[in-house]
């Protein structure tokens, strides 16, 4: 799922591309993706887009006379922009891919979506008033100091990693940029909120601030200027997402992973648990005794198996 550093890159590459410049046409290829009844959608069509802003992991297109398109990406949906000559508008001309497909004179912005099952979603808003109601009011850190971000994280009593992807805590963070910010603050996705003394909290913060902030930078000069292609939650430069039983950077350990429900929780026992192993539910389950409770215990199994 595209989170705050993923937004901020559209809309860094779609201001200059759409702002100011007025909706021909819009078309909409699945009728699962558009959530709201009134306006219609076809209101956008004529509309000139005054500006973008984000609101959580979502991105709102403000048109004028006070009209928004407000997108929520989910795990698959992506943007894509072509400035060739935009076809001619016929009925249902939008290509079986894109879920949604926006023209300006100058080029297209299409709205596609990987895989059966689509999530991605557009509400069609009228009104500041009625937009401020889609935001789930997590607390903003780029733009907070550290006795903000403590109060936030301890508002509820949820394991770090709940607390940091929570939207109602915390905007824009999501299950990526979690792991990275964890691994950067040497705490355990598994740590309880509330027992953070206060010089980790601040740890947290600056760990935060510094994940994002490099993650921002590094994306946008990767795009180079250029609409971006591919917006995924891997990268090669993360220290733990995506990197189960590779290297941690910091230390040479394997990178360890929790997989529950339809998330996972990627961490270095040696940088973030002291060298323990977080149980994972299934699996532990299975094994109960002969779950390894250390590295030094799972490097010793490991071995038993031979190579």
């Amino acid at each position: 799922m595209p989170e705050l550093p993923d937004i901020l890159l559209y809309i860094h590459a779609l201001e200059p591309r759409v702002v100011g410049r007025r909706i021909d046409a819009i078309e909409l290829g699945s009728p699962f993706l558009l959530r709201s009844v009134e306006p219609r959608l076809d209101c956008a069509a004529g509309r000139t887009v005054e500006g973008l802003r984000r609101l959580g992991k979502r991105i709102a297109f403000a048109l004028d006379g006070g009209l928004f398109l407000l997108f929520h990406l989910m795990i698959a949906g992506r943007f894509k922009w072509s400035e060739e000559k935009p076809a001619v508008v016929r009925k249902r001309s939008a290509r079986p891919s894109a879920l949604l497909t926006i023209r300006f004179a100058h080029g297209t912005l299409t709205l596609t979506e990987a895989g059966t099952v689509h999530r991605a979603s557009l509400y069609v808003i009228d009104g500041p008033e009625a937009l401020a109601a889609h935001d789930p009011g997590g607390l903003e850190v780029l733009d907070s100091d550290a006795a903000a971000f403590d109060a936030a994280l301890k508002r509820a009593n949820h394991t770090l990693k709940r607390s940091l992807t929570d939207p109602h805590l915390f905007s824009g963070i999501g299950n990526a940029y979690s792991d990275e910010i964890l691994h950067a603050a040497q705490l355990s996705p598994f740590r309880m909120s509330q027992s953070l003394s206060a010089d980790e909290s601040r740890r947290l913060y600056d760990a935060t601030c510094a994940t994002l902030r490099a993650w921002i930078d590094r994306l946008r000069e990767q795009a180079g200027g250029q609409f971006p292609g591919k917006v995924t939650a891997f990268h090669d430069e993360m220290a733990v997402h995506g990197r189960y039983g590779k290297p941690c950077p910091r230390c040479g350990s394997r990178v360890q992973r929790i997989v529950y429900a339809a998330n996972e929780a990627n961490y270095c026992a040696t940088c973030q648990t002291e060298g323990r192993l977080l149980a994972d539910r299934a699996l532990s389950r299975l094994l109960k005794k002969d779950w390894p409770r250390t590295l030094d215990e799972l490097e010793r199994h490991r071995r038993s198996l031979g190579p």
